[in-house]
């Protein structure tokens, strides 16, 4: 990071209801942002409880203070009370916070449910506040409370867009759906999620159960209705039973409902529902797949797509949302529409019988991943830090 910067930015305050080991993709391309941050400046994060997990712990040199909240019933997924209490402990411990540090910048992530929160303790403070969109926050048509939906919540959304000091979104498609839904009358920029490259562990398939002429299919997120699992499986039972093979990381309050459809489908042997894992076997199982599969409803980015791009999966995924920033049909991906388990088994069985288009789309995704690589985009936040701090002192 430039010394500018360096000098500008030495306390830096998050609010993000979710961050590891709660939540998905926003939570942890925090985490990585944060881990940038911290290695000049003393960073802490504001966000939610969960039982089993400390009030406080030092993460990577990362201040993490977790507000208790009420009515989560899991790590996947959080509940509309359990959010709306956040903003209530939240502020309290926020104002403790405030009061005990002189931060130079508050960057808050998510504007349903934390902008209230990140907005508050900014004009209470007279701190600058950078918000964040990811996406599903102001745009989530699995939802019917989703903000863009409702007259009310669209003219809160909006309110705080205008409000903050300055705005990011972490695509093009989020960008658009702020403007499009909520006519904020302000710049947006953008900035893509952060990704700080893993150790791959060495395993081989035996240890995990899969056989050496399987074609393996991935797919990794909230098992919520945005994510459109049941879609997939829909693919899935129009392929031939073998050598294909799909593994579904993650939990959450739809997976009940999709066990269920697999068995209807008779296709219960050839999935797997293999739970809320860590990032080690995460990565075991990533390193040992053959091809990524995301057939959801919308995404605000995907941090789930740079970990399959890192271990060199070409993707399957649908044409609607961030993503397509930086995944393009034919190069590194087979984009499909929402909804077409039809168009989801074809591109599937494509990728397994084109051993030419499935490596050029492989060989690309490890080098285009490289673009989202954490150190780059930390600095792009400490340069938008950088000018509010200097316009709010003109």
């Amino acid at each position: 990071m430039n010394n500018a910067s360096e000098k500008e930015v030495e306390r830096i305050l998050i609010i993000n209801y979710e961050f590891p080991p709660l939540g998905g993709g926003g939570g942890i391309a925090t985490y990585d942002l944060a881990i940038e941050w911290a290695k000049t400046a003393r960073v802490d994060v504001l966000t939610s409880s969960f039982r089993g997990v400390p009030k406080y712990e030092n993460m990577d040199g990362i201040h993490v203070y977790r507000a208790k909240i009420f009515f989560r019933k899991s790590r996947d997924a959080a509940t509309f009370m359990s959010m709306f209490s956040y903003l209530i402990t939240g502020f309290i411990k926020g104002v403790g916070l405030c009061r005990k540090n002189r931060y130079d910048v508050i960057n808050t992530h998510f504007v349903v449910p934390s902008g209230p929160l990140g907005h508050l303790l900014s004009k209470l403070f007279s701190i600058p506040n950078l918000l964040s969109l990811h996406g599903g926050d102001i745009y989530d048509p699995s939802k019917k409370m989703s903000p863009h939906k409702s007259w009310f919540f669209s003219k809160v959304v909006r309110w705080l867009l205008k409000k903050a000091d300055a705005v990011v979104a972490q695509s093009s498609n989020t960008r658009q759906n702020a403007i499009t839904y909520y006519n904020p009358g302000r710049e947006i920029d953008i900035i893509p999620l952060a990704f700080h490259p893993p150790e791959i562990p060495v395993v081989d398939r035996a240890e995990l159960g899969l056989e050496k002429d399987d074609f393996v299919l991935v797919t990794i997120g909230r098992i919520i209705k945005r994510k459109a699992i049941d879609v997939l499986l829909k693919a899935i039972a129009k392929l031939p039973a073998t050598p294909y093979r799909l593994l579904i990381m993650g939990d959450g309050p739809e997976r009940e409902y999709l066990e269920g459809l697999a068995h209807e489908l008779g296709i219960e042997e050839r999935v797997r529902f293999l739970g809320f894992i860590d990032d080690g076997d995460k990565y075991r199982y990533l390193s040992q797949s053959d091809l990524f599969v995301l057939t959801s409803l919308h995404e605000g980015f995907g941090i789930v797509f740079m970990e399959s791009m890192y271990c060199g999966l070409p993707i399957v995924c649908t044409n609607n949302g961030g993503q397509v920033d930086f995944l393009t049909n034919e190069e590194n991906a087979l984009l499909i529409s929402v909804g077409d388990a039809e168009g989801c088994a074809r591109s599937i069985k494509r990728f397994h019988d084109d051993g030419a288009l499935y490596e050029y789309c492989g060989k690309n995704n490890r080098k285009r991943v490289q673009d989202f690589y954490a150190e780059s985009v930390a600095e792009k936040y400490m340069e938008k830090y950088t000018k509010i701090i200097q316009n709010r002192g003109k």
